[in-house]
């Protein structure tokens, strides 16, 4: 309620409340009708003021309810531009979820694609390590197995190497064996001979065919190995290994001895003789508990040569072969050399006559391009004379050819 609506009905009431009290009071009809007139003037004048209050206060509700509606339409366009960014902010917002969400998701399946193939290859790596270790392992079977058929056969062949070595024919023909492996792998055919047989009526094993010096060199490849073998079996027990030891140095002396007589023959053979040993273990017991022996023998001019000595032996006999035939191919080279001077003397005196026909030849094309020169530079003058139209010379004084 409006301040001019309580005026309105404040005064109401007041007039209201004076009827009252002068119908109270009762007065006479003259005062009554003056009074009524009165009351009735300002009961008019009230309703006047109250009619312009109604129409100010109408006015006033008018530009109210104007201007209240224009700010709740401004209100309104206010709300709905808020509610038109808010749904663009929560429409990008929506977006940008979506988007983030599509970039977690993508994200998410690329690294579940990683890890599956990570996994894929984690497994195929452990499948692949599993089939190359099973691969190994039958790979290490089969050497196991391999390996225990090469024992087997190993043994086999130990067993036919002790009855080779038992039987003293056997044994030199496995020791002959070995030495014409080594013989045959750095000699030339033509160096050396098998079972050969001297003129005393022995048989050696090998004759090195050497020149003089020092002359043909005898290889035998028989070893007492029965002392040896006894040396061996003695093992630690002291008295049994003096007594094989003692054997052994008898039989090897024997043997040295047996060379010596057999193999060493003036003017046929070397002076010294080689003992075969087919064993680098026995030639190096035989230097550090047989130095004796070996003294003896080399002595008596028997060497003995394991396999990798008398391949160094052999190696320095080839080199000695070789120079042997340089030498005595010498001659021959010689008189090659001569008759290759022979073809180069002729050769240069053919070269010096080429070249005097060719210094002849240089100076005749000499000749030549002088008089072409000439006939050319006569031909010039004759155009020059042509071309300038020139008087004719006599005949005795036109120039002459010569040349």
């Amino acid at each position: 309620m409006t301040t001019e609506s309580m005026l309105l009905a404040g005064a109401v009431v007041l007039l209201l409340f004076v009827v009252a009290v002068l119908a109270l009071r009762r007065p006479s009809s003259s005062d009554a009708g003056e009074a009524f007139a009165l009351l009735a003037g300002k009961l008019e004048s009230l309703a006047a003021t109250q009619e312009r209050l109604a129409d100010g206060t109408l006015d006033r509700l008018e530009r109210q309810d104007r201007a209240l509606a224009d700010r709740l339409d401004r209100s309104a366009r206010r709300l709905d531009e808020a509610l038109a960014a808010q749904d663009r902010r929560m429409a990008a917002e929506r977006l940008a979820a979506a988007e983030r969400l599509a970039a977690q998701e993508k994200a998410l399946v690329e690294a579940l694609a990683r890890q599956n193939e990570k996994l894929s290859r984690s497994l195929a790596e452990s499948s692949q390590r599993q089939q190359d270790t099973a691969g190994q392992i039958h790979e290490r079977l089969a050497v196991i197995d391999a390996a225990r058929q090469n024992m087997e056969a190993l043994g086999g062949q130990v067993g036919n190497l002790a009855a080779i070595l038992g039987n003293k024919q056997s044994r030199g023909a496995f020791g002959e064996m070995q030495l014409r492996q080594l013989i045959e792998d750095r000699l030339p055919p033509e160096g050396f001979a098998w079972q050969h047989v001297l003129s005393n009526g022995t048989r050696c094993d090998c004759l090195i065919r050497l020149p003089y010096p020092p002359g043909p060199v005898v290889v035998d490849s028989k070893f007492p190995l029965e002392a040896w073998q006894g040396l061996r079996e003695a093992g630690e027990d002291v008295a049994a290994r003096k007594v094989a030891a003692a054997q052994f140095g008898g039989d090897m002396r024997k043997h040295v001895d047996d060379i010596a007589k057999k193999y060493l023959i003036a003017g046929e053979t070397a002076e010294a003789a080689i003992m075969f040993v087919p064993s680098e273990a026995i030639f190096a017991e035989l230097h550090t508990g047989f130095g004796a022996v070996v003294d003896e023998a080399q002595r008596r001019r028997v060497y003995i040569a394991s396999p990798t000595t008398l391949w160094a032996m052999l190696s320095a006999m080839r080199s000695l072969m070789q120079d042997v035939r340089m030498r005595a191919q010498a001659g021959r080279i010689q008189e090659e050399v001569g008759r290759l001077v022979e073809d180069v003397t002729r050769l240069n005196q053919r070269v010096g006559g080429l070249k005097r026909h060719f210094d002849q030849a240089q100076d005749d094309i000499r000749q030549i391009d002088i008089s072409t020169d000439k006939i050319v530079r006569r031909g010039s003058r004759i155009e020059q004379v042509e071309l300038e139209d020139q008087p004719a010379l006599p005949a005795s004084s036109a120039p002459g050819l010569t040349g």
